[in-house]
């Protein structure tokens, strides 16, 4: 459901916001899918996937990402690089902010370098 993703995505922004990250763009879209958050810390680029689970129990929602969706999220960033010069030359990383549980309870995990693009 598009709405309560767009929560957890700002809740992800806020997050990263917090750590000293700044905005470039979210929900970044082109033929080959979307890029929730595109981020900069300092002269890094980051390419964040923001996934949640409604239960502590289930799955972390960073396992979701599998190789065939790291592919995807790796040729969208392609993309955005191409549409978008200034960053060309920015050391890029791929992030992901998992949120589990529900609410005001819910558990935030941030991992750096969630993996490399191929």
């Amino acid at each position: 459901m598009r709405s309560v993703g767009a929560v957890w995505e700002l809740a992800a922004q806020a997050e990263l916001e917090r750590a000293g990250l700044r905005l470039v763009a979210r929900n970044w879209h082109c033929h080959y899918g979307e890029l929730d958050l595109v981020m900069r810390e300092g002269e890094v680029l980051v390419f964040v996937e923001v996934r949640y689970r409604d239960s502590a129990a289930s799955a972390d929602g960073t396992a979701s990402i599998g190789p065939a969706k790291q592919r995807k999220l790796v040729r969208t960033a392609d993309m955005f690089l191409a549409a978008h010069p200034d960053f060309a030359n920015h050391t890029c990383r791929f992030d992901t902010v998992a949120f589990s549980g529900s609410g005001d309870n819910a558990v935030c995990t941030w991992q750096r370098a969630a993996f490399e693009a191929y």
